[in-house]
């Protein structure tokens, strides 16, 4: 019997891998996990929540509930602003590239460092310590959520503006909901978040 050249075992070896990978989906599935690709991570068990090319939500799952309200958690203490709460308050218009869209947008919002100190954390002298060992968890309405170090949105201490938004080039929102966390500073958008329905600042053991 004739040896197998390095081609036809490179073949082999490829349709082993392809084999494998289909077991490993056919557990995956017995054990009710869905998985999708998504800007080259994987996301297991959790709603996708990505930007389509065209800007809207992945069509891979359901549409996720409208936002109407923010809570903000600080201390354990919440507090709940609703659209008209935001739109009394003052407001700051950034303009940032979509990465995913390709293309420019201009939000306004209120920056999240005010709403923080209406929520009962001020930014001074005495609470600087706690400020540099605290972050945020901001959550979408779809349980899709990020972090932000609380200097990443206190204008005193970073440049960048982290809001949450109310409009977009002027008009609401549309499938974002009626709120938008919004960082102007970030090169691609994983860390705004639609539909954003709480924010909770937590301090790092």
């Amino acid at each position: 019997m004739s040896r197998a050249t390095p081609l036809k075992r490179a073949a082999v070896a490829c349709v082993l891998v392809i084999l494998a990978a289909a077991v490993e989906i056919a557990i995956f599935h017995a054990k009710g996990i869905s998985f999708q690709l998504v800007d080259t991570y994987f996301v297991l068990d959790r709603p996708v929540h990505a930007q389509s090319a065209a800007g809207g939500m992945d069509m891979a799952k359901p549409a996720a509930p409208q936002s109407t309200s923010l809570t903000l958690t600080v201390d354990g203490k919440a507090t709940t602003f609703s659209v008209a709460d935001l739109n009394a308050m003052p407001q700051k218009t950034v303009k940032v590239h979509n990465e995913h869209t390709k293309a420019d947008e201009t939000y306004t919002g209120v920056v999240l460092g005010d709403l923080l100190a209406k929520a009962g954390f001020a930014v001074s002298t005495a609470a600087h310590r706690e400020m540099l060992r605290s972050y945020l968890q901001a959550e979408g309405t779809d349980q899709y959520w990020v972090l932000y170090s609380v200097t990443e949105v206190e204008g005193s201490e970073h440049e960048g503006d982290v809001i949450v938004a109310t409009a977009m080039d002027g008009k609401g929102l549309g499938v974002d909901g009626a709120l938008k966390l919004v960082s102007s500073e970030d090169k691609k958008p994983q860390r705004w978040v639609r539909n954003l329905t709480a924010i909770t600042m937590k301090m790092a053991e």
